[in-house]
C-alpha cells in the first residue's frame, strides 16, 4: 500500500488554516476595550517584567489573550488592537450582554468543573470534599 504524502500535508495545512481556536473571549464592552487599550499602551513602555504583568492581568481580568489576535513574533499595542476590532476579530458589546455572557462562561466552568471532578472520582481519584469532611468530623468527635 502506497501513501501519498503530498495529499495529505496539503490537507494538514489546509485544516490548519480553517481552524481559529480562540484561548480567551473576542467580545467586550467599549469600557474594557478602553482599559485593555490603556494597559497595552502601558506595556509597550514597560520592562519585560512589567510586560508580563501586564499580559497576565490581560489574560485573568478580561480573558483577553494576546495571542489570539496577533501574529507570532510581531508587538501587540493600542493600534493592533484597534486593527483588530476594524477587521472584525472583536466585537464591542454593549455592557448588559458583556455582563450576561460573563455569567454564563461562570456557569458552564463550574459545571465542567463538577463533570470533571465527578469523572476523577469514577476513575479512582480520592473525592478530596469528602476526605475533608471526615478528616473535620474526625477532629469534632476527638474534641468532645
Amino acid at each position: 500500500m502506497k501513501l501519498n504524502l503530498h495529499n495529505t500535508r496539503k490537507m494538514s495545512s489546509f485544516v490548519a488554516k480553517i481552524i481559529v481556536l480562540y484561548m480567551g473571549r473576542t467580545k467586550f464592552s467599549q469600557h474594557e476595550i478602553d482599559i485593555i487599550a490603556m494597559l497595552l499602551r502601558r506595556k509597550e513602555a514597560s520592562t519585560r517584567f512589567q510586560q508580563k504583568q501586564i499580559r497576565h492581568q490581560l489574560r485573568v481580568n478580561f480573558e483577553f489573550s494576546i495571542a489570539d489576535f496577533n501574529e507570532p513574533g510581531k508587538s501587540f499595542g493600542e493600534p493592533e488592537l484597534r486593527d483588530a476590532i476594524k477587521r472584525g476579530a472583536i466585537q464591542i458589546l454593549d455592557d448588559a450582554t458583556i455582563a450576561s455572557m460573563k455569567e454564563k462562561r461562570a456557569r458552564d466552568k463550574e459545571r465542567d468543573e463538577a463533570v470533571k471532578e465527578a469523572e476523577a472520582i469514577e476513575n479512582g481519584a480520592t473525592d478530596w470534599k469528602a476526605a475533608m469532611k471526615e478528616w473535620e468530623d474526625y477532629y469534632k468527635e476527638d474534641e468532645k
